[in-house]
């Protein structure tokens, strides 16, 4: 009998269309029935041994919720037998209210009867809140922001497994090496009974971050230079993005752009796709303005853009930029894209737009070094500081922050201008609202803040450890004696400074966290929930700040 290894996860559900991933454990007709009568089914396709499939479900009725059943050969698999949790189901957004809730940075949770060395998941928690009340209030989709697994930083029972499959005194050690190392790290983060559950019942869309290839991943040119002259480098680079096509990137996409993908087409079309797959990534790799991951959702007035800031980087200094120019282009198009056709722009992007101030001028000034402001010997401690302290944010490309905010306001200016404009982010291991404020122009201008309400909303990590250092740093970096040692760092790298200020309105907040979105009209509120296990009692999602964004 066919099995199911992994899933199912709803991806897509907008309309009367839904998506369905999963991996089964040999070549089968998966199929997706649903209690009102919507269907799908597909064929599964082959990569490096294992077998998955994504369903189209069609058929569904519009802002209503359907239990459904997967079926590999006519035999069912899911529901799992005697599950603990609610059937699954698929919800279609209401188009007068969307919920998004949005995290970053999730480790994989260890085994239920082992002790988590970093706390509570904020999944694991949502999962539990959700199954608890199943008409109770829930996310219309989640928002995974990077980080979803960890291939170089392996749980005990991860490296054990690889133990047992090769020698961990060669490189890459305890990290994974290929594909099917990779397919261990999704079994291990999605197999989680809660998680695994939730992504069966509430809609994901997903971006990679650095920890889903290696971390500080394209840093710099220097850094990729010495990154490509390992021997494993080029398998693990490889392996991260074929693995991150087949498990996050396929399910962001909608049935229309899949029907219109040439390499989903020549994947399924091909007895083993393996082939295809990895010259794709070897594309990707070779010429990064070839291959988009960034794309683009709409739930009724609510548009989300989630983009690639990592693959998408060009690195050269003397034209050093966050995304590269079709990447760009790609992005102003689709924010400026049929003007007053919604009311909230949310842009994913998994590293903070707006950062301490501090942690910001520390990163633009170690920028300036690293093209030379400063001469050659700076340069070279640019570079060896910006790999210690991961100074490779959007404040380390100063030309690309200050193009994101011109686009920003923009955006947010003048008729049909939206109510919100919101970049999303995670990465930094903990959590805060911080809001940027222009400057009137000089005289003689017309410059002037933008008509919607513009914040950072950062949330990070879903389920990861959160240093003692980062909890000092990140609360002094956001300090008046920070700001002040921030500028010095600015008039010693003689670079610019920004064109307009921001400042925090929410947090620090330090934790498992997850932050959801309720977006009505024009009005949007925001809740923060983090994950608290009571001495003696059990983990729990417990609402730390909730604040309206809009008048």
């Amino acid at each position: 009998m066919t099995e199911l290894r992994l899933g199912p996860l709803l991806r897509y559900a907008d309309g009367d269309t839904a998506t369905v991933w999963l991996e089964t454990s040999r070549p089968c007709a998966a199929e997706v029935r649903c209690a009102d009568g919507a269907r799908g089914d597909a064929r599964t396709f082959q990569i490096a041994g294992h077998h998955y499939a994504l369903v189209t479900v069609t058929g569904l009725t519009p802002g209503t919720a359907t239990a459904y059943e997967v079926l590999l050969d006519d035999a069912p698999v899911w529901p799992l037998p005697d599950s603990p949790f609610p059937p699954s189901t698929i919800r279609t957004p209401d188009a007068e209210c969307v919920r998004v809730a949005f995290g970053s940075c999730r480790w994989a949770a260890p085994p239920a009867h082992e002790e988590d060395p970093v706390g509570p998941d904020a999944l694991d928690t949502l999962a539990a809140r959700i199954a608890a009340d199943p008409a109770a209030e829930r996310p219309d989709v989640l928002l995974l922001l990077g980080d979803q697994v960890y291939a170089d930083e392996t749980s005990e029972a991860t490296r054990r497994w690889l133990a047992a499959r090769r020698d961990l005194a060669e490189p890459p050690g305890d990290q994974v090496a290929d594909y099917e190392e990779y397919t261990r790290l999704y079994y291990e983060s999605w197999l989680d009974p809660e998680v695994r559950w939730l992504l069966s019942t509430v809609p994901s869309c997903m971006i990679f971050d650095d920890h889903d290839v290696i971390d500080d991943w394209n840093t710099s040119a220097a850094w990729l230079s010495d990154m490509r002259a390992l021997p494993w480098w080029q398998e693990r680079l490889l392996s991260g993005l074929m693995s991150y096509w087949v498990h996050q990137h396929l399910g962001n996409l909608a049935p229309a752009e899949l029907a219109d993908d040439p390499l989903y087409a020549a994947v399924r079309a091909a007895p083993d796709g393996t082939d295809a797959l990895r010259a794709h990534a070897a594309r990707a790799d070779r010429d990064p303005d070839s291959v988009r991951w960034s794309y683009r959702r709409d739930f009724g007035r609510v548009r989300v853009l989630m983009v690639d800031t990592r693959a998408a980087r060009v690195l050269d200094e003397d034209r050093r930029s966050m995304l590269d120019p079709g990447e760009e282009r790609w992005l102003r198009a689709q924010v400026l894209d049929d003007p007053g056709a919604y009311d909230h722009l949310l842009i994913g992007t998994s590293l903070p737009w707006l950062l301490p101030h501090l942690v910001h001028d520390a990163e633009a000034w170690d920028a300036a070094l690293c093209r030379g402001e400063r001469g050659a010997r700076w340069a070279r401690i640019g570079e060896d500081l910006r790999r210690r302290a991961d100074l490779e944010h959007w404040a380390a490309f100063p030309e690309s922050f200050e193009s994101l905010a011109d686009l920003i306001v923009e955006a947010g200016s003048g008729e049909g201008a939206p109510a919100t404009v919101l970049v999303l982010s995670g990465d930094v291991h903990h959590a805060y609202i911080a809001e940027p404020s222009w400057p009137a122009g000089p005289a003689g201008t017309t410059r002037k803040a933008p008509d919607a309400r513009v914040l950072q909303l950062t949330c990070s990590p879903v389920h990861n450890a959160i240093p003692l250092s980062i909890r000092l740093g990140f609360r002094f970096g956001w300090s008046g004696t920070g700001r002040a040692l921030g500028r010095w760092f600015g008039r010693h790298g003689r670079g610019a400074r920004p064109s307009f200020d921001w400042r925090r309105t929410g947090g620090p907040w330090f934790g498992n966290h997850l932050m959801t979105l309720t977006l009505r009209g024009r009005s949007a509120r925001l809740r923060l929930d983090r994950a608290r296990e009571p001495r003696g009692g059990t983990a729990r999602l417990e609402t730390v700040a909730e604040s309206e964004l809009t008048s």
